[in-house]
């Protein structure tokens, strides 16, 4: 099952794992192709070393080392996975920091209305390579630390109230996290080469405090959720307590919608759905099934109301890629002179208006050299 080259018609198993076709309009024509962007060409690098297309403007917002604008926050070094919530009339964007011995935590930066900076400040500090996340339907971020039984926290993104450990979720090599409010589950990711996909179900909805942690598993075609006995891997790793645990190869970022969590897996290259309702498991993109691919090193994932997942690239040539709900995969942006970095932390302001994300390592190839950028357009709310 882990063979890259698969037939796109195969289907395994009744309503339970499906490679290519099927009938529901979300997967219909898995995988995604090569194709041109709705958005157009890319026109040449800005002057911000960002080429972006027609109608498409970009900023600086912050650098890692330097004061944010207007206030008196250093912004922390290696931005990572990111998330924008609602602040009034305005908006809060919120970035980890993956840097070690403790060097992690969060950072924050407050908008109005305007797009303009009021304010910049930390809401986790002190943790061990935050990685990715995930917003929760209560408006909180979820901080995830990827090391070897890290921890997940969940923080305020107004910096009012204390960050929270939440060692309910479980301690792995955690990566991203996805609320399903429809279920009231929180899926997760591992970023290890044999990882697990997990889902944690809170005891109470709104409270992580406490609540049960399973992880995938497959057994010929089908799919099913099991328990983990011990998610606090005291001796054993939560990827392997569980019989037929269905392995992932490097699991980066996740992202739901619609009965549907997107996630991605950086050591094949590809992007998954995870249909709750179905349960169901497609494969939306692999860089091996489709002529010329745009997207390699996946990594960061977010989406858009109309459909459109964008996914951000830990390499490849440094571009945050579209794939439309037609299945078409297109570069939406590319950052050029800085190879040796990583494009981390996509999200929306809460009109859909403006995208934030960070070059991980900037110009200069160093966890010190982060930039924060903002590009605005006419980003597409119908198709």
């Amino acid at each position: 099952m882990e063979r890259r080259h698969l037939l796109r018609g195969a289907v395994v198993g009744a309503g339970a794992v499906a490679f290519g076709f099927t009938m529901t309009r979300e997967s219909f024509g898995y995988p995604a192709r090569t194709g041109p962007s709705p958005y157009g060409a890319l026109r040449a690098a800005d002057a911000n070393g960002i080429q972006l297309p027609q109608g498409f403007t970009s900023r600086i917002v912050a650098r890692s080392s330097q004061l944010v604008a207007g206030t008196s926050h250093r912004w922390h070094g290696a931005p990572d996975g990111g998330a924008c919530f609602a602040d009034g009339s305005g908006w809060i964007y919120v970035s980890n920091a993956e840097l070690s011995n403790g060097a992690g935590g969060v950072g924050a930066i407050r908008f109005n209305a305007n797009g303009g900076i009021t304010g910049a400040y930390s809401i986790l500090s002190g943790t061990n390579r935050n990685c990715a996340g995930g917003e929760t339907p209560w408006n909180t971020w979820l901080s995830c630390e990827e090391v070897s039984r890290g921890y997940v926290y969940e923080t305020d993104p107004r910096g009012v109230n204390a960050a929270v450990r939440r060692p309910a979720m479980g301690r792995f090599n955690h990566e991203a996290a996805a609320c399903d409010p429809d279920r009231r589950v929180i899926y997760l990711t591992e970023d290890e080469s044999t990882g697990g996909f997990y889902r944690f179900i809170p005891t109470t909805w709104g409270n992580l405090s406490s609540g049960t942690l399973q992880i995938l598993t497959q057994n010929g075609g089908s799919l099913s959720w099991v328990t983990v006995p011990d998610p606090s891997a005291s001796s054993t790793s939560t990827r392997n307590q569980v019989p037929n645990t269905r392995r992932f190869n490097g699991g980066e970022g996740c992202y739901y919608r619609g009965n549907i969590c997107f996630f991605t897996t950086k050591g094949d290259n590809r992007v998954w759905a995870y249909n709750a309702a179905a349960n169901t498991l497609e494969i939306v993109y692999d860089d091996d099934l489709t002529a010329n691919p745009p997207l390699t090193g996946v990594d960061n994932i977010t989406g858009t109301p109309v459909g459109d997942l964008y996914v951000a690239e830990d390499g490849g040539n440094m571009e945050i890629c579209i794939i439309t709900p037609d299945d078409v995969v297109a570069p939406f942006l590319r950052i050029t002179g800085q190879n040796s970095s990583e494009i981390c932390g996509p999200a929306f302001n809460p009109a859909g208006n403006r995208l934030y994300f960070s070059s991980q390592r900037g110009t200069s190839g160093s966890s010190s050299g982060g930039i924060t950028y903002e590009v605005t357009g006419p980003f597409r709310t119908s198709r």
